[in-house]
């Protein structure tokens, strides 16, 4: 059998994710569909969330933290007036402040203020690691935790409809943000700058990278045709995931021992050669170092 076969499938595939599944839990159907314990996810999704998650197996879990930092957008919905202990509905609600007297431009003065280059402080029950253990961990053991806010970018964040209900104000909203930005805190941060409190209420994610919803397919139908059949192959996953640097047979070769090739550019892309993903590499000063090597010789 040849060496790929018998390595086990390597590819992607794009999931629709369930409300409330975790993204672990999607991982281990996933496991399960595709006959191979070698399976990972490209960015984690709150079990109330739904939406795009790129799933990777065998080789292609390589290419997940490349993924991962992608920029992401989000299709949500904001309940201002109340304030829960996680941010979102999963949490209980711990303040309630009338918004009745917010107005349309109040909303939309505080979010052009959580618009561009922001510091934010992340939801204390995010899985960043404190001294070790999960942030989220130590708010549930009943310890409070206070992040320390980081520079995140909001690129679009727009209101497309509100619905008011007597104290409180329901607003659907698009959101576009780079890698690492928590879209319960930017609801949060929304209810606080306009003095009533705020948190999520539904989250959908619809890209990540250059990949949208229209690709995402539900568990349902991955069971029902056979999850094989829509793995996208590791060298179009890769190719779509890093700039791509086409070399010869011979630096495919140098690649596989570990060796550095010549190379233009900077920063990281996939090295191509006739077709094929063969390693990824950092490109620095006119020379590409493998980093992740698909393809060794020997």
């Amino acid at each position: 059998m040849p060496k790929s076969q018998a390595d086990g499938p390597s590819g992607l595939i794009v999931v629709d994710k369930p409300a409330g599944w975790t993204s672990h839990d999607v991982v281990g159907r996933m496991r399960r569909l595709l006959g191979t314990r070698k399976v990972g996810h490209g960015g984690t999704l709150d079990p109330m969330a739904t939406g795009v998650l790129v799933i990777a197996c065998g080789k292609a879990t390589r290419l997940l933290q490349y993924i991962s930092a992608h920029d992401k957008a989000y299709a949500a919905t904001i309940r201002l007036g109340q304030s829960t202990v996680t941010d979102d509905a999963e949490g209980e609600v711990i303040a309630s402040v009338s918004a009745a007297q917010v107005t349309d431009e109040d909303i939309a003065a505080g979010i052009a203020a959580l618009t561009g280059d922001i510091q934010q402080r992340p939801s204390s029950v995010s899985a960043i690691k404190v001294a070790g253990e999960r942030s989220y961990a130590r708010v549930r053991a009943g310890e409070e935790v206070q992040l320390a806010a980081r520079p995140v970018t909001v690129s679009h964040f727009e209101v497309l409809s509100a619905r008011r209900h007597g104290d409180l104000i329901d607003i659907d909203v698009a959101v576009d943000v780079s890698s690492g930005t928590y879209i319960r805190a930017l609801a949060r941060d929304l209810g606080a700058g306009l003095g009533v409190g705020g948190h999520l209420t539904a989250l959908r994610r619809t890209r990540v990278g250059d990949v949208t919803l229209a690709e995402a397919l539900t568990l349902e139908r991955l069971e029902e045709d056979g999850a094989l059949n829509h793995l996208v192959s590791l060298a179009e996953a890769a190719s779509r995931t890093l700039p791509v640097l086409t070399i010869e047979t011979s630096a495919a070769t140098a690649l596989g021992y570990g060796q550095r090739i010549p190379a233009h550019g900077v920063g990281p892309a996939v090295a191509m050669c006739e077709g094929e993903a063969i390693a990824i590499v950092e490109r620095n000063a006119g020379l590409a170092k493998p980093a992740v090597v698909f393809r060794t010789n020997g």
